[in-house]
Formats: structure tokens, sequence, C-alpha cells
């Protein structure tokens, strides 16, 4: 059986864009390769060895979209007081005194980049976070050492 991914509703809908785009970028770069195969008589150029290095990494990301789309379960974030995947959660490093607006997330949706940041429930942070409270303290082994946190909101 295979293996669930929990996504929320948001990041459901957001993996099935990033699939739709990688299709439409794989279709492109079947065009490109299609054309240079047609138009070189040597097949050892590098464009042509590029362009089937860049078709098969598309390829690998499209595979990997829909396996996690066929395998996920939409997870609905329930008004808790308790840090659940879904959750957007307010810490502050206790050293600091610096504040991080996060949602918690499966792996597969965890990004740095989003705003707020949505981070793994199986990194470091989000594995200390899990099923704790507003006003815990939690310790969390990094790579930079460790770090304490307050948690200052629970939100949905």
């Amino acid at each position: 059986m295979a293996r669930e991914v929990k996504l929320t509703k948001a990041g459901y809908e957001r993996l099935q864009q990033e699939l739709a785009e990688e299709k439409q970028r794989l279709e492109e770069a079947t065009r490109i390769l299609q054309e240079q195969m047609e138009s070189y008589e040597d097949y050892e150029d590098s464009g042509l060895e590029e362009a089937k290095r860049e078709k098969a990494q598309i390829q690998a990301r499209v595979e990997s979209l829909e396996d996690i789309l066929q395998n996920a379960v939409i997870i609905e974030s329930a008004a808790s007081d308790k840090i659940t995947l879904g959750s957007i959660v307010v810490v502050q490093d206790e050293k600091t005194g610096e504040s991080i607006t996060l949602q918690l997330v499966a792996p597969a949706e965890a990004t740095v980049l989003a705003d707020p940041m949505r981070i793994s429930d199986e990194s470091p942070l989000g594995n200390a976070l899990l099923g704790r409270k507003e006003g815990e303290k939690v310790k969390v082994n990094t790579p930079s050492g460790k770090k304490r946190y307050v948690i200052l909101s629970v939100g949905a």
C-alpha cells in the first residue's frame, strides 16, 4: 500500500497547479528535443544531451507530483488549542526575541519561501511543536545549535 501524504487543502491545490505547469514544461521540452533530434546528425551534441537531461528532470518531477497527489489525504485544521498539521503558529526565539510565523505542514508542502513559512512536521522545530499549546516552551536541536522557543499563538 502506498504511503499517505497528508496535505492541507491549499497545499493540495498548489501542487495541482504546479503539476499542470510542469506538464506544460514537459510538452515544451519534448517538442524542443524532437526538433533537435530531427535537425542534428551528431546525436552526441551537447545541446541535445542537455535537452534530454532537462526532459528527464521535468518528467521525474511530474511523476513525483502525480504520486504525491494520488496518495494525498487532505487534512482539515480543526479549531484546536493544540498544534497539528495545518496550524499557523507564532513562536518567539527566547534568546533573540525574534518572532516567526509559520504553518506546520507535511514534507511535500514545506517551503521557507512562503508567507507564512511552511515547515515540515518532520523538521526539528515542526516535530517539537506538534501537540503543544500556546504559552509552552520548546527546545530544538538545530544544525546551528540548541534553540528555545515560546509559542505565542496557535491558529488554524
